[in-house]
Parts: structure tokens; sequence; C-alpha cells
């Protein structure tokens, strides 16, 4: 018993050093949000003093600067992340109760190509999905959303058939005697069960498609649209001169969203990743 705790001990301080390193480069963008640009090349490790504190500049700066409105960056970042994973996490969970409660030959086929989709590189099909996006009008912050939802399908989809195969049948033929068709069953049984799965891939999700870069970049039309990680680039002075205390302000403020969610979220995103990956 003494073995075992001296061990848990060693593990905990392990992983709690682990995790310091981990916060490194967030504790760094945070300190030089708030220095100078001249001291953030220069010093970029000190922390701020007289001399480098420039206070909330940076931030008023950043949200200000050029003619693109970050708050509009904001909005459209919002938007995008709300209405893809709202989409992933409906379609995709009905999807893998299908194809686990149906189990035919099509739906493993169906099921394995998720699969599949998840290692395929995004590099691999960019230039044509740029393509098809713009042939289909997929390229505003309104219909992006199906584009995600193709991306984020595989992942989705793995992890909560992995849950429903440890969901009894009963309750589903007690709902049917009782005179439950297939969507009432799916949206007023199936979905509560499926909670800690549905944060889980939600949460995910969300860190994905609001940090993402690259695809916003290539399908939305950047003179109408831009999402956070897109404004960021823009940061931008003449000769391509960059403020980096601005641009730093600018990345806190996008990270600080993800970081408060992460932590109120993190017990059930464990729960439901194992959940998901031992059930069935």
């Amino acid at each position: 018993m003494e073995k075992k705790s001296v061990g848990s001990i060693i593990l905990t301080v392990v992983f709690a050093l682990l995790s310091l390193i981990w916060l490194i480069p967030i504790f760094e963008v945070l300190i030089n949000s708030f220095k100078s640009n001249a001291f953030v090349n220069l010093e970029p490790f000190a922390f701020p003093n007289a001399e480098s504190f420039v206070g909330m500049d940076n931030y008023v700066k950043g949200m200000t600067f050029g003619n693109y409105p970050f708050m509009q960056s904001v909005g459209y970042s919002v938007l995008i992340t709300v209405v893809s994973v709202a989409l992933i996490l409906l379609c995709t969970s009905m999807t893998a109760w299908y194809i686990i409660r149906v189990n035919s030959f099509f739906c493993k086929i169906f099921y394995y190509l998720c699969l599949f989709s998840m290692i395929v590189p995004f590099q691999m099909v960019m230039f044509t999905l740029t393509f098809t996006a713009d042939r289909l009008k997929l390229n505003t912050p309104y219909t992006i959303p199906i584009v995600y939802l193709g991306f984020g399908a595989g992942l989705a989809i793995f992890m909560f058939t992995g849950f429903v195969k440890g969901l009894p049948l009963e309750i589903e033929e007690a709902a049917a005697i009782d005179g439950c068709g297939p969507v009432r069953t799916f949206f007023g049984i199936i979905l509560p069960m499926l909670k800690p799965t549905l944060i889980s891939v939600g949460i995910l999700q969300t860190m994905w498609v609001w940090n993402d870069y690259l695809l916003p970049y290539l399908v939305l039309d950047r003179t109408k649209y831009m999402t956070i990680p897109i404004h960021v680039q823009y940061l931008k002075g003449s000769y391509g001169t960059v403020d980096l205390g601005a641009t730093m302000a600018v990345i806190m403020l996008s990270i600080i969203p993800i970081i408060i969610a992460y932590a109120f979220c993190q017990k059930h995103i464990i729960k439901g990743v194992a959940a998901g990956a031992v059930k069935g």
C-alpha cells in the first residue's frame, strides 16, 4: 500500500511538471501581450517591467487595427463554430445509432469509410475541396459548416458508435411497445443517454473549428469574411511589419473562451472518451 502511494505521488509530480511545460507557451503569450512591440522582439521571455509594460494598449490596438473590425471576426468565428458543432453532434449521433441498430452490410461499409476519412490528410483534398466549395456556394460563414460536418464526422461517429454499443436494446424495445417511433425514441431516450459523449465530441470539435485557420482561409472570401485566426494573420503594417504585442493580445483573446470551456467540461470529456473507447 505504501509503495503504491509513493508511486502515485511520483506520477503526480511528473505529470504536474509536464503540464507546466505545456502551459509555458500560453504563459509567454500572456506576458508578451502586455509588453511593447520592441520588447517582445528583444526580450520575449522577460516579465513586463516599468519600461516595457503598456497595459491594455495592445488589446485595444489589436481590436481596432486595420479596416476589418475584430468583433466581426469574433462573430463569424462564433457563428461557424456553433453551427458546425451542432450539425456534427446531431447528424453523427443519429448516424451512429442507425449504424449500430441496423448493422447491415451497407452500414458496416459506411462506418469503415468514416474511419478511413480520419487518416486522410487535409492537404490531399484541399485544392479539390476549394473548387467544389466555390461551385456549390459553400464559401460563406453560413454554409461552411456543411464542409466541417464532412471533416468532423469520422471521429464523432467513431466515438458515438462505441457508446451506443453499450446502450441496452431493451429500453428501445419498451419505448416501441409504448408507441414511440424512431424519431421520438432517439430524441427522447437515446440522445439524453449520450450526454457524456455529446460533451466530449462537442468540446473536441469546438476546439478544432474555433482554432482552424487553413479551411476558412481557403474557402471563405477574405475580403468579406474573416475568422479570428485569419484576422491575426492580417495584423500587419506596411512592408509586412507585424506588431507582435497586438498579435499576442488577439491570440490571448481567442484562446480564453476555449480554455474556460475545456476547464468546465474536462470531467465530462474524459468520461465520454473512455465510454466511447471501451464499451462494446
